[in-house]
This record gives C-alpha cells, sequence and structure tokens, in this order.
C-alpha cells in the first residue's frame, strides 16, 4: 500500500509504545530477530553517498548513480514517510568452513548470504504480513516496505534505528549479531518515537581492512567497488581486470573476507531459516563440476537462489578464473579447452587467460 497524506499521523485509540511493542513482538513471530524505529536524518548520510557516487566508486552500478535525493529524503521515496521500521533477519546457517573453502583451490567458495534461497522474496513477504498485522490492529495506514529493492540508504536508517553501527568495511555490525544478517525497511506514516541510535563499536580494530585481498576498503568506510570482489563476480557484466584475477582466488560468488575476521562475528547467531540452509553443495562444491553445467543446468539448479541473476555467462567466467588461479591438472585443461568455443568472447577470453596461467 503507498502512503496516502490524507491519512492520520498516529493510530487513533492507540497509545504509540504499545503499538510499538507489539510490532516488535509480531516482527519476532515472523522470524525477524530485532525490529526498530526511527526518524532518519539522513542529510549527511546523502552527502557522503553523493560524493562517493562522485568519485566512480560504484563502478558500472549505474543504479547507484540516480534518485540520490530519494536516498537523502525518504519522504520523497514514499509520500508522508514519518517512521520506519528496520528489521534484521539472519542469515548464518550450518556450512562448510569459510576458510577451508577458501585454502582449498579445487574447491569454488560462495558468499555465505548466497547458500540457499534468495533472501529478497522471503523478507519481503514476511514485511507485507507484518504490515497487515499492523493495519488489522489500527485500521488502514500508509506504507510500503522495501528489500534492498529502491534508492534506500537502509545501513544509515538502520544506525539511526539502533541495529547497529556501520562498520569500517561498510556493513552494518551489532554487538549481539556481527555482521551475517539482512536488513528490511518499512516506511509509514505513523508517528512514532524512534529508538536511541547505534553506537560504532570497531574502535582501533583495523582486521577488515587489512584481510581484504583485493584492497577495496581504501580507508575506514569507504570501499571503492570497483575492486570489490562482490562487485566483480555479481554486479560487473563485463570482463573482469586482468589485474585483479589473481587476487580473486576461488572466490566465484562474492567474498566474505572481512565479515569472517570481524571479532564481533564471534557474537553471531545460527539462524533458525531453514531455506538458508545451503543447497546442492554450494557451501563447498567442486570447481569443476560447477564449470560443467550447460545454461539449462544453471538455471535449474539455481532456481530461487540470488546467484541465478548473473546469469551463465558471467558464472562460467568467474569460474574460469578461480580455476586459473588454481594448480594445473589435466582434467583441469581438458574442462578448459572445452569452453574455447564457447559462442560468448567474453567466456571465451576468461578461459584464454586461465590457460595462459596454467600453461605459461
Amino acid at each position: 500500500m503507498s502512503i496516502d497524506s490524507t491519512l492520520p499521523q498516529t493510530p487513533d485509540g492507540v497509545d504509540g509504545a504499545t503499538l510499538k511493542a507489539k510490532i516488535r513482538g509480531w516482527g519476532s513471530e515472523l522470524g525477524f530477530q530485532a525490529v526498530a524505529f526511527s526518524q532518519p536524518q539522513l542529510s549527511a548520510a546523502g552527502d557522503n553517498f553523493q560524493t562517493w557516487v562522485e568519485q566512480n566508486y560504484h563502478g558500472e552500478m549505474a543504479f547507484m548513480a540516480r534518485n540520490i535525493d530519494k536516498r537523502r529524503t525518504p519522504a520523497e521515496l514514499v509520500d508522508n514517510t514519518r517512521t520506519i521500521i528496520s528489521v534484521r533477519m539472519d542469515y548464518q546457517v550450518p556450512a562448510a568452513d569459510s576458510w577451508q573453502v577458501i585454502h582449498s583451490p579445487e574447491l569454488g567458495f560462495i558468499a555465505r548470504y548466497a547458500l540457499g534461497r534468495d533472501y529478497h522474496k522471503l523478507m519481503r513477504k514476511r514485511l507485507q504480513h507484518l504490515a497487515d498485522k499492523i493495519s488489522d490492529t489500527i485500521g488502514p495506514f500508509g506504507y510500503r516496505a522495501f528489500v534492498d529493492s529502491a534508492p534506500v540508504l537502509e545501513k544509515e536508517i538502520a544506525q539511526q534505528a539502533g541495529l547497529g553501527w556501520v562498520g569500517k568495511h561498510t556493513n552494518l555490525l551489532s554487538r549481539e549479531a556481527g555482521s551475517w544478517f539482512f536488513l528490511g525497511e518499512i516506511f509509514t506514516d505513523l508517528d512514532l518515537s524512534p529508538d536511541p541510535p547505534g553506537e560504532a563499536h570497531c574502535g582501533t580494530c583495523s582486521a577488515c581492512i587489512d584481510i581484504c585481498p583485493t584492497q577495496a576498503i581504501i580507508a575506514p568506510h569507504q570501499l571503492d567497488a570497483r575492486l570489490c570482489i562482490s562487485y566483480l563476480t555479481i554486479e560487473l557484466r563485463s570482463s573482469i581486470p586482468e589485474h585483479l584475477r589473481p587476487l580473486m582466488g576461488n572466490r566465484i560468488y562474492g567474498c566474505d573476507d572481512c565479515q569472517l575476521v570481524c571479532p564481533w562475528n564471534r557474537f553471531a547467531q545460527l539462524s533458525q531459516e531453514q531455506d538458508y540452509l545451503p543447497r546442492h553443495g554450494l557451501d563447498a562444491p567442486q570447481l569443476l563440476e560447477l564449470f560443467a553445467w550447460d545454461e539449462n543446468t544453471f538455471l535449474t539448479n539455481l532456481e530461487g537462489s540470488p546467484i541465478r541473476r548473473i546469469g551463465h555467462e558471467c558464472w562460467l567466467r568467474n569460474i574460469a578464473v578461480a580455476l586459473g588461479n588454481g594448480p594445473a591438472s589435466d582434467a583441469v585443461i581438458l574442462a578448459l579447452n572445452e569452453k574455447l568455443a564457447h559462442p560468448s568472447e567474453m567466456v571465451r577470453e576468461h578461459v584464454q587467460w586461465a590457460l595462459a596461467r596454467l600453461r605459461p
């Protein structure tokens, strides 16, 4: 439901504090580990974001450069926004040890958030249920739900709501949950008191900056996406710069190094969401098996997965780089040679690069 400025600002006959408590309880029932409220002031965050874009740190993500004013001013994105409800959903599940996978060149590493079902649809459905429960209690109200689907400065909004703080790696951190979680928002016309904002607790720690394989964290709280392995393997649709390929190792979809090394993730809890459990052995997959998937197999095996959206060509591109960074073997050379006739010029070029690395 879109927000209508003719609707009431506050729920008639319902105390704001009571309603907030009810919303938190409903959120918990729906599988959200935290629910918080803000009336965010995002001018400074919007200015920082605009500077980041002007420095071209967003790379080829053109959507980042659009609607900056809407990011800065929530009411310009959704009319009459007064209170934003922010939610946290944990996604860490039992899986193969990440560092062991990263250090096993015959395997492919996939970011832990992408091992199971795509979180977008799951969370959006839960947010709709939460909005329905509010409406059932107070009557119609204006709202719009988002899960990484609009120009929203969700991390800054979550910090102002008290869900955590933006760490030096630019991910949101929580003292109780680390960073292994998703965020979602409901923009509302309700006039509810904001929660206290989150306070930073990174201190002098620079572990995330030091560990980054491509040194994409160019300064505390400053990420050059053009260097980030998550960007290179997920958002980039063209050829991966050659000087960055050797640094990617066997990371074929995303990169978790900055989270894996973060001390606060010692406090992260396992998710109870069965949909986030690894599918098709993606927590420790054999690169050669993945490289052998044709497009139909790729689409079938990854149905409902966030990985599917990069497409089969980028999938092969990423795996070719990982194979080129591993040890040479007859099986690897044969698999790469078989892809030299692939119809995609981009795939062929990355395969040729890998072969050159393995057969100097």
